[in-house]
């Protein structure tokens, strides 16, 4: 059985910590973090410390805390004979200044109280060595179906492709429902079409979905949507995104 201990109380740690808690290959040795607040809920089941001279020895230490503190906490474990991974997506492993540096990087979003089905989430691992990375394979395989040997210079590419997938995406989410708001229109209204389109992307790609008046290439249309927006900063974006659609069209051609 794995001895694991993880650092960190936010949300991907208590999302990491509920799916291994069931495991029947992983032991949840410890979980230390400076909220004591936080702790109590970790409490209940394991350890706790927020004291690092107290944390345990283990075979693997999850680092899942904020990307401007990982190099900090790593120093905490620079005595540690355990896989030091963090969970960033943007960190190079080199950041962890470990013999046995490696990264666990569960590609998803991680929302408090919103439950995650980790089953298809994908692990995206890098490991110092070979050995370290079976290990890692063989952790990840406890959560995940769909597990990446991803390098940290893939990785940072991957992750500014999550934040233009998710973060942009979710931003145009709360501009759409602004403008709802402003007609008192339900933003479920929007829903079956956000849907769709996501949906579209298991027979499609991106390119092949694309649909809207700057594909079409319909000035009269998007004039008027710029004349109905208010917030310059949104008509900068709209004209941007109506300006990048018809680029990546052109090209095609």
């Amino acid at each position: 059985m794995l001895k694991l201990i993880l650092i960190g109380t936010g949300n991907v740690a208590s999302h990491l910590f509920n799916t291994f808690l069931n495991s029947k290959e992983v032991s949840i040795e410890q979980v230390f973090g400076r909220n004591q607040e936080k702790l109590k809920k970790f409490s209940k089941y394991v350890p706790v410390t927020s004291l690092s001279s107290e944390i345990k020895e283990a075979d693997i230490y999850i680092i899942a805390v904020s990307d401007d503190v990982i190099i900090s906490v790593a120093q905490l474990l620079g005595n540690k004979q355990g896989i030091i991974a963090h969970t960033s997506g943007s960190v190079s492993i080199k950041a962890l200044n470990h013999k046995k540096a490696a990264v666990f990087y569960p590609l998803q979003t991680f929302t408090k109280n919103k439950k995650i089905d980790f089953s298809s989430i994908p692990i995206c691992l890098e490991a110092s060595n070979k050995k370290d990375l079976i290990v890692l394979k063989k952790l990840a395989k406890n959560l995940s179906n769909s597990i990446f040997e991803v390098s940290s210079s893939q990785r940072k590419k991957l992750h500014l492709a999550a934040v233009f997938a998710n973060n942009f995406t979710n931003h145009l989410f709360q501009i759409s429902k602004d403008l709802c708001d402003s007609e008192k229109l339900p933003f479920d209204i929007l829903k079956p079409l956000i849907y769709e389109t996501a949906n579209k992307l298991e027979d499609l790609n991106p390119s092949e979905a694309q649909t809207g008046p700057a594909k079409r290439n319909d000035v009269e249309t998007m004039q008027q949507h710029l004349e109905q927006l208010k917030d310059p900063i949104h008509k900068k974006l709209y004209q941007l995104i109506s300006e990048s659609i018809r680029d990546s069209n052109e090209k095609k051609l």
